[in-house]
């Protein structure tokens, strides 16, 4: 409910700021719609610019649902990419080993990437934030080196080699009807790993014990639970789940990695997903099709002259009120307050 009012809050706030730059809000908002549903292509790329803010959502909330702050994933993201364009253009393989090879391969990396930061706590009680920050640099920083060597840079270009066709997931074919985007089946592996997170945390014992660590380390280790050990598993999921984005966007759509001056932003902004979502992994799925849907229906509001600027503060408004959910709690206390006086009178 909070979630939702949310949400209307923060369409309303951009309505707001629409209108005072001189536009009209339901005209703004219609041709966002349409940039979503109009065309089965319009609606492929909603979904393909979803699908990795599925995953890097889904990784911010397990860590949020274990008492961790992943704002590492943008690293995890990139070290997964990297890791499986090296794996999908230098192994030749059947496409029926090769796939799981490659994503499996850089899920695993970017695992242990994460679990980094989670043994930096364990061991020597390094706050995960600064930790994670720190390797998000240093993913960025290695992916450029790495892309730069020979026999790795595709000659003429800043990029790694495409990855071989048994390394791809692209569905081929609807190109009738979407054009040119690349749908895959990025988005139901996506959608299946969401189910098997909800699984591992409210039906397993592993999933209680990275619960009750993130509501209370001390009562956990009085109840006999391993906290050190809990933390760098949370922090090792978190990071596989930020590799299996950065994975599954190399696979079904990029085919490479190229240098970046900076970050893509895929990480940053799971962690607004993730709030939409209230860590709920159901929530996270939905929360990721509705920030793609904005953003990208947003770009269509570009043809009446607002600035894209706009759908960032919508999104932000969103953000704000879920953040700021006591508000409504308080409202309707108030509300319910007065009710009462007025029966009593």
């Amino acid at each position: 409910m909070y979630t939702m009012l949310a949400i209307l809050m923060g369409l309303l706030v951009g309505a707001v700021i629409i209108t005072i730059s001189g536009y009209n809000p339901v005209e703004a908002y219609s041709t966002m719609l349409k940039g979503i549903f109009s065309k089965p292509k319009y609606m492929a790329r909603t979904i393909i610019r979803s699908t990795p803010l599925i995953l890097t959502g889904l990784s911010v909330a397990f860590a949020f649902r274990t008492g961790l702050f992943n704002i590492g994933v943008e690293g995890q993201f990139i070290i997964g990419a990297l890791v499986a364009s090296l794996l999908g253009y230098f192994l030749d393989l059947p496409a029926i080993i090769h796939i799981p090879i490659v994503f499996l391969g850089a899920t695993i990396a970017a695992a242990l990437w994460g679990a980094i930061a989670g043994y930096l706590k364990a061991r020597f009680g390094v706050h995960e934030v600064i930790a994670t920050i720190m390797l998000n640099w240093i993913a960025l920083y290695t992916s450029n080196y790495i892309i730069t060597m020979e026999g790795v840079k595709k000659p003429g270009t800043e990029s790694t080699y495409d990855i071989l066709e048994s390394a791809r997931i692209t569905i081929t074919g609807f190109r009738h009807v979407v054009g040119p985007a690349r749908i895959h089946w990025g988005t139901l592996i996506a959608i299946i790993i969401a189910i098997i997170v909800s699984y591992i945390l409210f039906k397993t014992t592993i999933g209680y014990e990275l619960r009750a660590v993130g509501y209370n380390k001390d009562a956990a280790k009085y109840g006999g639970i391993n906290v050190n050990k809990n933390m760098i598993l949370a922090m090792a999921i978190a990071g596989a789940l930020g590799g299996a984005a950065g994975a599954l966007n190399i696979m079904g759509e990029g085919y490479h990695v190229s240098v970046l001056a900076a970050t893509e932003g895929y990480g940053f902004n799971g962690i607004a997903v993730a709030l939409i979502g209230n860590n709920s992994p159901l929530g996270v799925v939905l929360s990721a099709f509705l920030f793609g849907g904005i953003t990208f229906g947003g770009m269509r509001m570009q043809q009446l002259g607002i600035p894209t600027e706009v759908i960032n503060i919508v999104i932000g408004s969103i953000v704000f009120f879920i953040a700021t959910y006591r508000i409504f709690e308080y409202t309707k206390k108030y509300f319910k307050k007065k009710k009462l006086q007025k029966e009593v009178k």
